[in-house]
């Protein structure tokens, strides 16, 4: 299989492109090797990971095109493409770092964390997944957050991209499906650069390889799932997944009403999930409608 690692230079992209490697993945080692706030480019780190890959008899080359436009997505797609003549895994791993209050931040600070983030994973899904679907498999593993889902102070624009990159794979899962392929979404948390002015003195270990073979599974060809989310810290491997209460169902409210069934409404005691693929959108509709429905009846 070939590989496409986007940010595989350092950190959490090394260590998925030395495993998959290590399995016999063909891989694109993508890193334009900027500082964590995306300044700046070196070569260097996206070279000496295919170095190393070579070294220990596996085969890789280095590009070192960014994601953060539509032009760099496609070049990394191409590099791949004009290789080994395919693209069989898109793993979505770059990422920059700008910290900011949500009253304070800068547009260029939101924008330019977007842009390679959350853009980046379209703008390399975008051209491999025609390729993908006329090989009839694919495996497509974007990098989201638990700040995506829970937040996090001083991280608008990371939680933002994060839980936007979601909805990217949820559709990738649903549109490719019956092409043979499958995307998720890996929630991955390792002691790297990016930890850089957070103390984790007090934190178990935390290496990126203990992340590595959670992405590995979702990329092989054994992956049973599609459309979920893997959360990956300090040795756990959870699935992540969102969930509604039954709710309560009134032919008419009024702003009173909502405030005085409001412990109803929120009561989480039987929870309903509705897994986005095959029908999780449908689903979550034919359960509202079959309240409606049945109420009146």
């Amino acid at each position: 299989r070939v590989a496409v690692i986007t940010g595989a230079g350092r950190g959490l992209g090394r260590s998925y492109a030395l495993l998959l490697a290590s399995r016999g993945a063909k891989i694109i080692v993508n890193d334009p090797g900027v500082g964590m706030k995306g300044d700046g480019t070196d070569a260097g780190p996206a070279q000496e990971v295919v170095q190393e890959i070579i070294a220990a008899g596996g085969e890789a080359v280095a590009c070192t095109e960014s994601v953060a436009t539509a032009e760099g997505g496609k070049a990394i797609i191409d590099c791949a493409i004009e290789n080994y003549g395919r693209v069989d895994i898109v793993i979505h791993n770059a990422g920059i770092v700008r910290r900011a209050m949500l009253d304070e931040i800068s547009y260029d600070d939101f924008e330019s964390v977007l842009d390679v983030h959350l853009r980046g994973g379209f703008h390399v899904v975008r051209p491999a997944f025609p390729h993908m679907k006329k090989a009839g498999y694919g495996r497509i593993v974007m990098t989201g957050s638990i700040n995506g889902l829970y937040g996090n102070v001083g991280a608008v624009n990371y939680s933002m991209a994060k839980a936007g990159l979601i909805g990217l794979s949820n559709v990738a899962a649903l549109e490719g499906a019956e092409f043979g392929i499958k995307s998720n979404v890996i929630l991955p948390a390792a002691v790297t650069r990016m930890s850089e002015g957070v103390d984790t003195s007090a934190f178990p270990p935390m290496d990126p390889e203990l992340v590595a073979p959670a992405v590995a599974w979702l990329a092989h060809e054994s992956c049973s799932v599609s459309g979920e989310m893997l959360a990956s810290a300090a040795g756990r491997v959870a699935r992540a997944y969102a969930a509604e209460t039954p709710g309560v169902y009134q032919p008419s409210w009024t702003v009173e009403q909502i405030g005085e069934q409001i412990d109803a409404i929120r009561n989480t005691n039987e929870p309903l999930i509705f897994p986005p693929v095959p029908t999780g959108h449908l689903d979550h509709l034919r359960f509202s409608f079959k309240m409606a429905s049945e109420s009146k009846s």
